[in-house]
Order: C-alpha cells, then structure tokens, then sequence
C-alpha cells in the first residue's frame, strides 16, 4: 500500500507509461513486477523526490527510471528469477550464519575468470558463500586505484575476461550456492570513461555528468572545508583540466572525475548499469565511496542527507526489478555516520543492506598492541543499536589501508591521549615501537595532521612474517594465535565476516610490489600479493604453518554455520566486564545465549564465573573447542589469545 497521496499518484501515472516495456511478459510476470513496484515505490519515490522532486522533468524521470526497471525484469534470466523468487521467501539470506565472504583481487587470485573455475573446491573447502571479486570490470591503463578507476561499468576488464566469463562464473558459483559480488564505483569514474572525454570535448549533456568549474573561484571556497583523501600523491580535491580547460572535482585522484549525482541522468545510467550486471548473475553490489557522492559547500562534503536519498532509491530499485541482488555500502566513517548507511529514522533499514564494521578491525589491532581492551569496549560499546535487516561486514583487514578512526572522546573516557594513541599504533604497526611484533608500511604521512596509515598483510601484522624470517618458533606460535583470533572475533561478532585472499595460510607483504609500475606509486600493494598455490597445497598438513590456520579457520566457519546465535538479526550486546585483557560479547537468542570471550594479549587470562551467571550460563560449553577449563571457584581460563564462543 502507498500511504501518501502524491506518491500514489505518481505511482499510478508511472504504472500508465509501462504498458509497453511490460507488454511482451505473460501476465502472471507482469503482474509480479506491478507487485513489486507498487510495494518498492514509496521507498523509491520517498528516495528520489528530496533530491530531483523540484525539477519541471521529475515525473518524467520517474516514468524512463521504471521503464527502465521493467526492461531489466522483462531481460532478467529465468534461474535469476527463481532466486529473485526464493529470495522474496527468505529475504534474510544473507544475515544467515553459514554466510563467509572471501575476498580476492582476480587477477592475484587465479590471472582470470576463467581460471578462478579452477579453484572453486577450494573456495567450498574454505567454506565460502559469498566471494567479492575485485578489479574485474574495465578500467584505465596505468594508474587506476586498484581498479577503481573506471572506463567502462558494463564490461568486464579484457585482462581478466568477458562478461560471458563473468556470467558463466556466477552461474557455477550459484549452483554452488555461493553469491558473487562485484564492486560499483558510484562517486568517480576513469578521465577516459566515455562521459569524461565527452565532457571534455565540451558535450554540454556530459559536463553535466561532473562537477567543472571555468575558474578557481568555487573550487578554492570548497576546499576551506575539505579533507584531503590523499595528501602524498593527490593534494587537494580539484584538477585543471587541459582539453577542456576546466577545472574538475577529483576528490581520489586527478584521473578520476567525481560524478554529480544532482544530475538524474547519472542516476539513471547507475541503475542501468545495475540491471545489466544483475542480470549476469551478480548478488551483491559493494557501492564504493559512497561517503563522498554528494557535494556542499561549507562542509566536509561527506555523508550528506542526499547521499542516504540516493541509496535507498537504488536499493528500491534492485528490489524492484532484481530483489535477489543486495546492497553493501562502503563508507569507512564514524560510527554515528555510519549507522546511517543502514537507515535511520523515516529510512529505517532501506538504505543499505550491508555495511563495513571498521571500527571492529581498527579495535581489535589497537587491542593486540596495547594489551588492553578498555578502549574496544568502550567504542564499540557505544555502537548504535543496528535495524533488525541489515548485516556487518567483519573484517580484520582489507585491501585498503589501515586508518587509526580512534574517536577522541572514546579515547579519553579510557584515559588516552587520543593524537598519542593513534601515532602508538602507527608506530607499532610499521615496527618502529621497540617490542613490535609487526612488519607493516606506512601509507599516506600527512606530516600536517600527523595522520599515518599503515599497509601489512594480515601475516605480517600479526608478527609471523618476522617470526617466519627469524626461525622463531615460539614467535610464529603467536602470530598463528593472533590470526586465529581475528577470525573468531570477525566470525562471532555477528554479521558477515570476510577472509582475505592469503590470510587462510599465511600470506606475508608482498616485499617486491614497487618493482611493478603500474603500482610503484601505491603502497597498498605491499598487502596484495600473488596466491601461493603452491603453499595453498599445504593446507592438508597440520604440521605446517598454511595447515594449522587453514584448518583453525575452516573449524571457526563450520562451527560459525552450526550456531544459530550468529544469524546477523539478532544484536551484539558488548558487555564490560571490568577486565582490561579480554573482549567480550553477548548474542542473546531464544535457544540460549552465546558469549563470546577474547584474549587479546599474551598472557593466560581468567573471565569471572558471575559474567557466565549474570548472563543464564550456568553449565557453559565452548562451541570452538572442548572447553572452557574451569577454576575451582569457576573462573574461566583463556590461554594466551584465547577465544571462546560460549553457550
């Protein structure tokens, strides 16, 4: 039901112009997409009328926007339609426990899609139900932000295939039961896109596309309040432009040209590109940068009210034509910002489907450094409670950097200096503090703000690279012990949590990724190196270092799809229990409690027996493992980074 009356109306004008795009369907499929429509619409509507309400031409958008949608239903293939069937059934799929994403550049994963067919066992071994496939559709040659540089939306990068491959991989992907998802730049394109060279010959449709300014005027009144993205290799947020003599908003880098999503015909060439992808066979779309999609002057032009519009229009529109398909924003932001990426208020729960927890991976490395949890369960203790539809990505690293997002006021309600705790971590993480375990670089010093972010594996960070290096045994005993960790927090916090290609046996940094000059100027390729397959092959043998983390994960997943307490509807309670050592979190249901307990340092640690009381766990089991080993007065014991899921 459309409760409002002018959304009514427009509905029912739009419902007029789509007698022709639908006219070819049988009647029980036009009838299911005048369903979804009329249930989507208000959402779509309420998402698109603050933004391009007051244009003379909106109710004409609105009519070639689901004209558009019926198209890609009209062209969706018949098993996509089932699964838009299915998962109208069970829209929660993707918040169910036994969901594990894996992560991969495919390049570094297998060279091409086709030879990723080679190694889907492998992704069934590791457990996989979602696997993020990253830098496959076309983008400029050179330089290209590890692939987020885009020339064109709609095809796959001829380096790594075609969109035949990339359709024919989803398929045997789907029938696996594991979802693909692909990445969707929506704040930037390539220079070389074929809107930016139009723009640049001077094609009036296609300058509107962008943000050009004729003089420096505009650009240098944005900039009093603009934050530079990156300081090192791309000052400042605009680029003149020789062709056109203009000078662009270029936020990331001066080849890639912010798009302005005032401009409706942008948001109509994203949905297309959408429905077409969709239509391949992928699920999930991860929207990159959407922090950034809405310009304002006097701002930091981030996390603008247009931008939660303009991505519960979009995800009203995947809902409409291709509801199998979900949404994950990426917007690495405060938390309070980032609670809003799935809705809050009139957009409760329809903005996005999935988010990046990055608190979660920024808290746990500060943790491990600093031997002290007080700092984790305060922030993330302070977490906005989420919609009840919506889904974490956990994560313990990525392919992007490290950026130490420790709030001020978090760090001084524990007693930190917050400037001196962020440069602690910087220095632990690049191995300049003395005792440092780790081995990682430094990306992007910005010698103004003192900001330093670090690159690392996931190996390397956790100190196994050095231990490795050194033929310390007891050393890389540790490091294996951090790795397992990570997962277990990431796998037990709720949510989806994402391996990174390599971390599942031990991938350190890539030492020789300057060497490529497509590369040279990002250190972010120091955590991406190339699959080992060769140590992979050593995943069976217990005795090795792949074996003993690959097996530890493969344990943590398959126990993670066996307890029901994880499926992400369900809230993280994170409880204080006035130990500075551990973690710990509660997952109620109605089967029974689950807490989850974290040793994040070294030493052998002991949980009190009235935090298991407090919370109904009188006789606990530990699902992870054989445990818990209890005190004679009914302490539980951790070992040195110990983690137990407790139930």
């Amino acid at each position: 039901m459309i409760r409002a009356p002018e959304a009514r109306a427009r509905h029912a004008a739009v419902l007029a112009s789509l007698a022709e795009p639908l006219a070819a369907l049988p009647a029980g499929e036009r009838q299911l997409f005048e369903a979804r429509l009329l249930r989507r619409f208000e959402d779509l509507h309420d998402g698109l009328e603050p933004v391009y309400g007051q244009r003379p031409d909106y109710q004409a958008f609105l009519e070639r926007l689901t004209g558009a949608l019926a198209r890609g239903w009209s062209a969706r293939p018949e098993p996509l339609k089932a699964l838009d069937l299915e998962r109208d059934l069970a829209s929660d799929w993707f918040q169910h426990e036994s969901m594990v994403g894996y992560v991969f550049y495919v390049e570094r994963f297998a060279g091409t899609l086709a030879g990723v067919h080679e190694h889907l066992d492998y992704l069934d071994e590791i457990g996989a139900t979602y696997v993020h496939l990253m830098k496959i559709m076309q983008a400029r040659d050179g330089e290209n932000d590890g692939g987020y540089a885009i020339t064109d939306y709609s095809r796959v990068d001829p380096a790594v295939g075609t969109n035949a491959d990339l359709e024919t991989l989803c398929a045997a992907l789907r029938d696996r039961g594991t979802s693909v998802c692909i990445d969707l730049v929506l704040n930037h394109c390539a220079r070389e896109h074929p809107w930016a060279e139009a723009a640049r010959a001077g094609d009036a449709h296609y300058l509107d596309y962008f943000h050009t300014f004729p003089d420096r005027a505009l650009p240098d009144a944005y900039e009093r309040t603009l934050p530079e993205v990156f300081p090192d290799f791309a000052p400042g947020n605009f680029t003149l432009d020789e062709r056109s003599g203009r000078w662009v908003w270029t936020t990331f880098n001066a080849w890639q040209w912010d798009l302005d999503w005032s401009n409706p015909a942008v948001f109509l060439e994203i949905v297309e590109v959408m429905l077409t992808l969709a239509n391949l066979g992928v699920e999930v779309f991860r929207l990159d940068a959407v922090a950034f999609m809405w310009k304002r002057l006097g701002t930091d032009s981030q996390n603008q009210e247009e931008v939660y519009d303009l991505l519960q229009a979009l995800r009203a529109c995947s809902r409409i034509a291709t509801p199998a398909v979900v949404h994950k924003a990426e917007a690495i932001v405060s938390p309070d910002d980032l609670i809003r990426y799935f809705g809050v208020g009139r957009r409760h729960g329809k903005v996005s489907n999935v988010a990046y927890h990055n608190s979660l991976m920024v808290q746990f490395w500060s943790s491990l450094a600093s031997r002290d949890t007080r700092l984790m369960t305060r922030a993330l203790g302070e977490f906005p409670k989420t919609p009840s539809n919506i889904a974490w990505g956990t994560y313990v690293r990525c392919h992007d950097d490290i950026g130490w997002a420790v709030a001020d006021d978090d760090a001084k309600a524990v007693g930190l200096d917050p400037f001196a705790h962020r440069s602690f971590l910087s220095d632990f993480y690049t191995g300049e503090f003395a005792g440092s375990f780790a081995n990682g670089g430094v990306f992007q010093y910005n010698p103004g703000t003192g900001d330093r972010r670090v690159n690392g594996s996931l190996a390397s960070l956790a100190g196994l690279g050095e231990a490795l290096a050194a033929n310390d045994t007891g050393a890389a005993d540790l490091a294996i012990e951090r790795i397992l960790l990570g997962h277990a927090l990431i796998a037990g916090f709720g949510g989806i949590p994402l391996i990174y290609m390599g971390d599942e046996i031990g991938l350190t940094n890539d030492e020789a990724w300057a060497d490529d000059p497509e590369h040279a100027s990002d250190s972010r390729w120091l955590h991406r190196p190339a699959m080992d397959w060769s140590r992979a092959g050593e995943r069976h043998d217990p005795s090795s270092v792949a074996g003993r983390l690959f097996g530890g994960i493969r344990h943590i997943v398959t126990t993670r799809a066996d307890t029901p307490q994880l499926h992400a509807s369900h809230d993280t309670e994170i409880l204080d229990t006035g130990h500075p050592r551990l973690f710990v979190l509660l997952r109620r249901h109605p089967i029974g409690p689950l807490l989850g307990v974290y040793n994040l340092t070294e030493g052998t640690q002991w949980l009190r027996g009235d935090v298991l009381r407090g919370v109904g766990l009188l006789h606990p089991g530990d699902r992870l493992g054989t445990g818990p080993t209890l005190t004679a007065d009914d302490h539980v014991e951790l070992p040195p980074y110990g983690r137990l899921w407790l139930s």
